[in-house]
């Protein structure tokens, strides 16, 4: 087997995909624990201001961590359950 592709290697290293911020079915954290997840990403040396991404997985930081299930590939902050009435 060859060497892995570039979408096989982010798929690795992300628990969260583009299209699960945009499902409208999913649900999102609250806004208090996405700033505090984005506040760890601005505060890490792997962040790029400039265009909110991580430089480790890719992600635009500003809709991976509004993801329940996302989590950092260096482990700063982990996936969330969210428990809904429903």
């Amino acid at each position: 087997m060859g060497a892995k592709s570039a979408w096989e290697i982010w798929k690795d290293k992300n628990s969260a995909k583009p299209w699960d911020y945009f499902n409208p079915k999913s649900i999102h954290v609250n806004e208090d624990m996405k700033q505090e997840r984005l506040n760890i990403c601005k505060s890490c040396d792997r962040y790029i201001h400039a265009t909110t991404q991580c430089k480790e997985c890719g992600c635009i930081m500003k809709m991976k961590t509004s993801i329940p299930h996302a989590n950092c590939p260096l482990g700063k902050w982990s996936a969330v359950i969210i428990v809904t009435g429903k």
